[in-house]
């Protein structure tokens, strides 16, 4: 059974130019999803990228690179579209999808979802965070799923999973049929808080830089 890593680093950022190669703590951001894929169950770990820096950067980091076509980098296109660009190059009975936007990313997280994947349960599986209910309202100050003259305990409310973004793991065969990144049998790979945060923008930087 062969693992596989795609790790999608595209060179355009809206948030932070250049996010995926922002320095953090010395190393690059890209790094910290590369090194933990490299010392995972994974076996051939690859970043899909159409920026020549980041290729660089990912070769000496270890990584195998995959050079992806400019029409599957552009801020509209999702990334299970470079995913199934991906699986046209590389043969794999798994892929290991990773965000490097996570950079408290670690190999056991990993190795806990290829396990379910290999267990049979599982045909996909995602990363996710505990959220317990908190009162959300809209951006026109409406509630949102709740009413202010009946305002429910936390504790009456069930907790809900928040998907964080860190990495997906699917098998070969449900990436074509569906083209999606995860379908089939979902599980989940339960991400603590400390360990969950993404780096989108300026604010995220500061407070992962606060935490790591």
């Amino acid at each position: 059974m062969k693992i596989v890593s795609c790790i999608t680093a595209r060179g355009g950022s809206k948030g932070i130019f250049k996010k995926n190669m922002l320095d953090l703590y010395g190393k690059p951001l890209v790094y910290y999803s590369i090194d933990a894929s490299l010392n995972s169950m994974v076996n051939e770990t690859y970043v899909s990228t159409d920026d020549d820096d980041i290729k660089m950067c990912s070769l000496n980091c270890g990584a195998e690179v995959i050079d992806r076509p400019k029409e599957l980098s552009g801020d509209v296109i999702m990334p299970d579209e470079a995913l199934l660009h991906f699986t046209e190059k590389v043969d794999f009975d798994i892929l290991v999808f990773i965000q490097p936007t996570s950079p408290m990313i670690k190999s056991k997280y990993i190795d806990e979802g290829i396990n379910m994947i290999k267990s049979g349960k599982y045909d996909s599986i995602f990363t996710a965070t505990k959220e317990h209910w908190l009162p959300r309202w809209s951006k026109d100050v409406k509630p949102v799923d709740w009413d202010i003259y009946n305002r429910p305990r936390r504790q009456d409310k069930s907790e809900l999973y928040v998907e964080n973004g860190m990495f997906y793991i699917t098998k070969r065969e449900n990436l074509i049929s569906s083209k999606l990144r995860y379908s089939g049998n979902i599980g989940v790979v339960e991400i603590p808080l400390k360990d969950s945060f993404q780096i989108d923008n300026e604010e995220d930087l500061e407070l992962v830089r606060k935490i790591i």
